[in-house]
């Protein structure tokens, strides 16, 4: 990509080229990153940390609305090209988002939003579940079967581990599609900006550890019966009689697995 820079009133040209191993493909609708920005609810203008920033055209529309803006970018060059073309209005740093020890940055809530590498966008939900407790909203475009199995609820064959981790603690809305043609260089699949925000932090008395265990271990076998899949983990006097044990993985809700571990551990 072709940027124009400007420094010490003097403008030249820098060309970032797109990384294929790091899935970087950048937006270069200036509509479209306005839309992500204000799709960000954030009513008590909480600090916000932005993965992947890339060449700032989601960054430029933050600033416009946040006071309290965090970057965190791997890439070398979209760094230098930021730390030259932008002020000093937010925090940056050059790093892994999956590696970051966010408590080291944020001693309170804050939110995220992004246009998220397709190939690690799984892996940053995961690590957004890990830090519910301060992470009350977050906002980004992804790859829109990713978006789409997400937001999908229990009966459906796309819904699966994901969709029951992150609906059992945020809710889930698949705001707008995004098309190819506004990426460089066009990725061969569609986007979508998906919003999460979060309406508990835990869930009552049942061991959150097995609670994951019993979803991992029944789509694991998704096409086997609770009882079955979970053989591996039921105890001897586990009675299986109730007709929860009878269904299938994707027939039970994020909310029937919470009851599942309930009769499992009692």
């Amino acid at each position: 990509m072709l940027l124009l820079l400007c420094k010490d009133n003097i403008f030249f040209c820098i060309m970032i080229k797109p990384k294929k191993y790091l899935g970087q493909h950048f937006l270069k609708d200036e509509n479209i990153a306005k839309k992500i920005a204000n799709s960000l609810n954030n009513e008590n203008l909480l600090p916000v940390l932005e993965i992947g920033p890339g060449t700032g055209i989601l960054t430029k529309e933050l600033l416009n609305l946040y006071k309290n803006l965090t970057l965190i970018e791997i890439d070398k060059e979209s760094v230098e090209f930021l730390e030259n073309n932008f002020s000093n209005d937010f925090k940056l740093i050059q790093g892994d988002f999956l590696k970051l020890n966010l408590s080291e940055i944020f001693n309170s809530e804050f939110c995220i939003i992004g246009n998220f590498p397709y190939n690690i966008s799984s892996q940053i939900f995961f690590k957004m579940l890990d830090n519910r407790e301060f992470i009350p909203e977050l906002c980004g475009m992804i790859q829109k079967e990713v978006a789409e199995r997400i937001v999908s609820k229990h009966g459906n064959k796309t819904y699966g581990i994901l969709s029951v981790f992150i609906q059992l603690y945020y809710k889930v809305e698949l705001l707008f599609t995004v098309n190819e043609n506004v990426f460089l260089p066009p990725p061969k699949v569609k986007s979508a900006v998906i919003r999460m925000t979060r309406y508990r932090k835990t869930i009552g008395n049942v061991d959150e550890k097995k609670l994951f265990l019993v979803v991992k271990t029944a789509f694991n076998q998704r096409r086997k019966t609770m009882r079955n899949s979970l053989s591996s983990i039921l105890k001897k006097e586990t009675d299986t009689t109730n007709e929860i044990f009878n269904k299938r993985p994707e027939q039970l809700s994020p909310e029937d697995f919470i009851i599942l571990t309930d009769l499992i551990d009692n």
